[in-house]
Formats: structure tokens, sequence, C-alpha cells
């Protein structure tokens, strides 16, 4: 898996997407700090830039470093065997297209051992957003993206493609000191 870690990240260094599974589904991704990569993610899913996208990050240490996490959150991140996504305020080192217009960014301790290993190889966090076309199904395994996905990324991830995944990931939104749950 080394090998196939060690390309991978060549490729989100040269500004390329790639399609790689996830902790939840089959993901599209790029460097979450390259506008360019990010621009051409929106383009591919056809999906107009003012819906955020989701950022993987590999460990609590990499997240504190681009957003404030309070001791609560660590814990619940600590205690949870589950994918969750947690929107936060006030992030900081993203591409602006990475961010939402109200300031926020959804992030992710990913807790697939590829893609941990993948951003730690690669030291930034990077874009996961599901592998189909805004307002299409979500694919639920590799046999199920769309030939346009297929031919419109840079490069594939062949790792799992016999993996079948049913469910998202949790996500919460941080506001201030209260947590809001936005999807069990």
């Amino acid at each position: 898996m080394s090998e196939l870690i060690k390309e991978t990240s060549q490729h989100l260094i040269a500004g390329n997407t790639i399609l790689y599974p996830t902790d939840t589904v089959w993901g599209i991704g790029c460097d979450a700090t390259n506008f360019e990569a990010i621009t051409k993610v929106y383009q591919l899913k056809k999906r107009s830039e003012s819906k955020s996208l989701i950022v993987l990050v590999s460990s609590l240490s990499m997240l504190k470093k681009y957003v404030s996490v309070s001791k609560s959150i660590c814990e619940l991140l600590k205690k949870s065997n589950q994918p969750t996504t947690i929107i936060y305020e006030n992030p900081t080192g993203f591409a602006k297209n990475a961010i939402a217009s109200d300031g926020t960014i959804a992030i992710r301790v990913v807790l697939d051992p590829f893609c941990r290993k993948l951003i730690k190889k690669f030291q930034k966090p990077i874009i996961s957003t599901s592998a189909n076309i805004s307002g299409d199904e979500t694919p639920k395994s590799f046999q199920e993206i769309s030939q346009p996905i297929l031919e419109g990324v840079d490069y594939i991830v062949n790792l799992h493609e016999n993996r079948a995944c049913t469910k998202p990931s949790t996500i919460l939104k941080v506001v201030g000191s209260k947590v809001q749950v936005l999807r069990a």
C-alpha cells in the first residue's frame, strides 16, 4: 500500500483530482489548499461553489492547525468510532473556495487507514466529496460511479473497488460553545 500512497500523494502535490475510497463513500478529492484543484472538483461535479465541500484531516493535531477545537469536541472525536464530520467556524489555511460563504468549513478526522496514511504522507488536508454529479444519487460502490466522473478525475486509486458503503458520516455543527446535530 505504501507505493499506492506515494503515487496518490504525488498526484495531490501536482494539483490533480483523485477518485478514492474514504471511510464513508467513494470520494473525489484534491489538495484542500489549492484553489485551482478545488475549482476542478466543482466543475467535475457540476456543483455550485456556494455549496461547500468536506475536508479530511489525518488526526486531531492536524485538525487543530486549521480550526479552533474545544475540549468537548476533542473528547467526542476521540470516543467516536464512526465517521463524524464537524462544521467549524473561522478556519485558516484553506483555499478560499474550500470555505463556505458563511465562513465555516466541514472537516472530518478520517478513520480509514488508507486515507489517514495518505493525508499524513501529503501533510495537508484533502477535499472529500461524493463521487457523483451534483443532484445524482451518491454511488454506494465503485461500480456505481458514473462514466463522466471516472473519465473526469486525473487519477483513480486502485483500492477497495469491491467494497460497498451505505452510510454517510454524521454531521455536527459547532456554533460558539453549542453543538448541533445536522445528520445523525
